[in-house]
């Protein structure tokens, strides 16, 4: 509220949107990796078995897969502050200025 009150008294244009797909426009720093489980981790493995830098384990009939992330992925402590500095970045490209 406190901030409506001092956009409103500043006369700033305030405007909310939201940006689909937006942690895939971000690349991850660093290597990051992933661990998938169960069912989810079998469906990844059938539909890609090409792919030679997964690593696959079964145990007692539970698949586990283990991969690395290129793009940012929403819940990773890393996504929101690599998206924020993209989407500040280019912003600034484009003219607008940080208040």
């Amino acid at each position: 509220m406190l901030s409506c009150a001092l956009d409103a008294k500043e006369s700033q244009y305030i405007v909310i949107t939201d940006i689909l797909g937006a942690f895939l426009h971000v690349d991850m720093e660093g290597i990051v990796h992933m661990k998938l489980k169960g069912d989810f981790a079998e469906i990844f493995v059938n539909l890609h078995q090409s792919h030679t830098r997964t690593t696959y384990c079964i145990f007692e009939r539970k698949a586990d897969v283990v991969c690395a992330i290129k793009k940012a992925l929403i819940g990773t402590l890393q996504a929101a502050l690599l998206f924020w500095k993209l989407l500040s970045n280019k912003l600034q490209e484009w003219g607008f200025k940080i208040n």
